[in-house]
Formats: C-alpha cells, sequence, structure tokens
C-alpha cells in the first residue's frame, strides 16, 4: 500500500521546500502596512485595522509565492512528463483562471484566463501542471505580457519543445 494522502501532501511540501528561494521580510512588510494606513490618514491601532499588517504579511507568502522561484525552478517542481509520445498533435489548455498584481501599480490583475498551447516534441506534461505552472507564475509582480514569456519559457523547459 503506497502512502497515505498525509504522506503525499508532507511529499509535496518537502519538495516546495527544497525550492524555497527566500522568506519574505514580514516586519518590513508589517511596517510598510503600518505606514500606508497612517498616509491615508487612518489609524493602525484602532480596532478594525489592528490585525491588518500582520495579515497583510501573511496574505504575501501565498500571493507572491511565485517570486520565491526562478522559472527554472518552477520548471523543475513540474518536470514530470510522459516520455516516448508519439504524436504531433497539438496539445491545448484554455480558460485557465489566473490573477496577479500588475508591478506598476500593485494593483490586482483579475479575471484573467491563460491558454497554454504545444506540440510535443516526444513527451507531454499533465494538463494539471500547466495550470499549476500558470498560477505559480503568476504569483508574482507582474506585467500581463511577462507572464506569457515566463509561462512559454518554462514549457519549453519542461517539454523540450
Amino acid at each position: 500500500m503506497g502512502p497515505g494522502r498525509t504522506g503525499r501532501v508532507k511529499q509535496k511540501i518537502g519538495n516546495l521546500e527544497r525550492f524555497m528561494k527566500k522568506e519574505f521580510d514580514h516586519e518590513k512588510i508589517k511596517e510598510a502596512v503600518r505606514m500606508l494606513i497612517e498616509a491615508l490618514g487612518d489609524d493602525p491601532e484602532r480596532e478594525g485595522l489592528i490585525g491588518t499588517p500582520d495579515r497583510v504579511a501573511r496574505m504575501y507568502d501565498e500571493v507572491f509565492e511565485g517570486m520565491r522561484y526562478t522559472n527554472a525552478e518552477i520548471a523543475q517542481m513540474f518536470n514530470k512528463c510522459f516520455e516516448d509520445v508519439h504524436s504531433n498533435d497539438l496539445v491545448l489548455v484554455k480558460d485557465i483562471d489566473c490573477f496577479s498584481y500588475c508591478e506598476h501599480h500593485l494593483a490586482l490583475m483579475y479575471n484573467m484566463k491563460c491558454h497554454v498551447g504545444y506540440i510535443p516534441n516526444g513527451k507531454v506534461i499533465g494538463l494539471s501542471k500547466i495550470a499549476r505552472i500558470c498560477d505559480m507564475v503568476c504569483k508574482r509582480l507582474q506585467l500581463q505580457e511577462k507572464i506569457c514569456a515566463d509561462i512559454a519559457e518554462i514549457m519549453q523547459i519542461v517539454c523540450g519543445t
């Protein structure tokens, strides 16, 4: 009998930790959020805002996770392919929901859809991994054009296309 769900989750976490590039400086983030709240004319000590700097710092761990990795590291994370595939047909995954943050305004870009297509070169990547690559790339301060280039680069590394 193989590892249970808990074992698989721990293994996946262990694999990701192997690639962890850097930790974010939570204290700097919290101080910056505090200063922003003050600059907007509000009191960071009032009841509704008192925990906001900490919440934002923890949120950034998730929404900017992709900033911890290079494209090569992301490619290595999702580098499980089916080999010896003899097909010249286009593989296409459409309508992958994504969101990111604009690097010019730190504004949320939402309602984005990624469409990824490639022609196999002897191996194919699982379709769910394509969506996970898109998700990881989008979890950076980005430009929409850079998102496309990064996804293409990672797919080229993984699939050898």
